[in-house]
């Protein structure tokens, strides 16, 4: 029996757990493993007799507490998918200002900015107190990760929306000469 622990932001337990506990059951039954959560405390227990589902899991609910709808979240089921976090302290210090700012940067104007890198990218972007989430397949997470380390580190939303239209011709240019073989 494997088991480890996690502790999730309070105000995602809720999510978690889901109307009528409608999400810990269906990551308990998809998974197989036992989910014990503290609502008091934020604390979560994954068990299982699987270490690798118990690990999976550990990302699952990773997702959750980053912000991420539980459906996004069990995508990483699939090995093809993965989650990256980014610190954005870790970019501008612990400025509450200056992680506003960036926060602010990297959703754009009406959410237009992460929209855009979400479909250049084919990912899915949660940005959650001081992190951003990304999910999606492991080559398009790391384009989407660099477009937001970009902005993180004040490149124009201009310059990024085109380095992400030439990475993404080089992607399907990759994914044509691949097949073409």
């Amino acid at each position: 029996m494997d088991t480890q622990s996690l502790k999730i932001p309070l105000d995602r337990v809720a999510v978690l757990i889901g109307k009528e506990g409608e999400v810990k059951l269906r990551i308990e039954g998809v998974q197989d493993v036992r989910l014990t959560i503290d609502s008091e405390e934020g604390d979560v227990v994954i068990s299982g007799e699987n270490s690798i589902a118990v690990y999976e899991t550990i990302d699952i609910v990773k997702a959750i507490a980053r912000g991420f709808h539980p459906a996004i979240a069990l995508q990483l089921r699939n090995p093809v998918y993965t989650l990256s976090l980014l610190s954005i302290p870790d970019y501008v210090g612990k400025s509450r200002k200056y992680v506003q700012r960036m926060k602010g940067r990297v959703i754009g104007r009406e959410g237009k900015a992460r929209v855009m890198i979400e479909k250049m990218t084919a990912t899915a972007i949660s940005v959650y107190g001081k992190t951003i989430g990304i999910i999606g397949k492991v080559e398009d997470v790391t384009v989407a990760r660099q477009a937001i380390e970009m902005l993180l580190e004040g490149a124009p939303h201009g310059n990024v929306y085109r380095w992400l239209e030439h990475k993404k011709r080089e992607m399907i240019k990759r994914e044509f000469e691949g097949r073409a073989m």
